[in-house]
């Protein structure tokens, strides 16, 4: 790749962040895993005695640790069990991992149909990680029919909630024009959200705006800062887009060097 260029103009596609949204057991605080808005635990036989007595929280969670394998031997149908006893009394957490479970066919046969159900079940009581789940179905066509339209309000759902995938996937909606009018403040606006959150194409895609001025002033220096944040996560778009900048920056001075005159990408990478 030659140097007239100063970085790589690939942006990363929606699905370099299709992920499922669901915050992994092992990585809730414990206190956070003991406790909902209707009760509280003190210790696992606690909880799994609740879960024991009919109270979906607990269930959800009880489905959890079979799913994670912590604190019982995993076992995929066992957790599908408890996410349906769960899932049965309308929990929403319970009923997003039970559409989970039927995406990824894990304790149950792979059935985008039983997923799409459930997501939408959950996604109806506001949970963001089904809307999000349910608008990669519309997108994808997976288990319904394909539908932009009803995937970017299912993703615009969750991004007001916060949920960084689907404030990366509207952004990209909103920088390519796709059903939505393009505005590219507006992308740069849900970049953003999703980028402080961690999310490295988010912050890919940030960078990438700064470097051509897509929806921001342009500037080098910000680019180059999200370019980093999203190379250390792995990204490998980020990773790429650095490495041409720092080769411009070494062909900048090998010229100044030898009294040379710089390209005009040069003199750009070096201000």
């Amino acid at each position: 790749m030659g140097l007239t260029l100063l970085f790589d103009y690939g942006y990363k596609d929606r699905g370099a962040a299709k992920l499922l949204g669901l915050k992994p057991f092992a990585e809730v605080p414990q206190s956070e895993l003991m406790q909902t808005n209707r009760r509280s635990w003190q210790s696992f036989d606690e909880m799994s005695h609740a879960a024991e007595q009919g109270d979906a929280a607990a269930q959800c969670y009880f489905g959890i640790c079979y799913q994670t394998g912590q604190g019982v031997a995993q076992d995929y149908q066992e957790a599908v069990r408890w996410f349906r006893r769960a899932a049965d009394q309308n929990d929403a957490a319970a009923q997003c991992y039970l559409g989970f479970c039927y995406q990824s066919g894990l304790g149950v046969p792979q059935e985008y149909g039983q997923a799409a159900k459930w997501f939408r079940e959950a996604a109806d009581q506001g949970d963001p990680a089904a809307q999000f789940n349910l608008g990669v179905l519309y997108e994808t066509g997976q288990g319904v029919p394909q539908n932009y339209a009803d995937a970017v309000k299912w993703y615009h759902a969750a991004a007001e909630q916060g949920e960084p995938q689907a404030q990366f996937n509207l952004g990209v909606f909103y920088e390519t024009g796709q059903v939505v009018p393009q505005n590219f403040e507006e992308a740069v606006k849900w970049y953003r959200l999703s980028a402080e959150q961690e999310c490295a194409p988010a912050q890919c895609n940030l960078g990438l705006c700064y470097e051509t001025g897509r929806g921001v002033p342009k500037n080098v220096r910000e680019a180059v800062r999200w370019f980093c944040r999203a190379a250390r996560a792995g990204d490998k778009t980020a990773q790429h887009n650095l490495g041409v900048y720092y080769a411009s920056l070494e062909a900048a001075e090998q010229a100044t060097a030898e009294g040379e005159a710089p390209t005009a990408a040069e003199d750009e990478a070096a201000a």
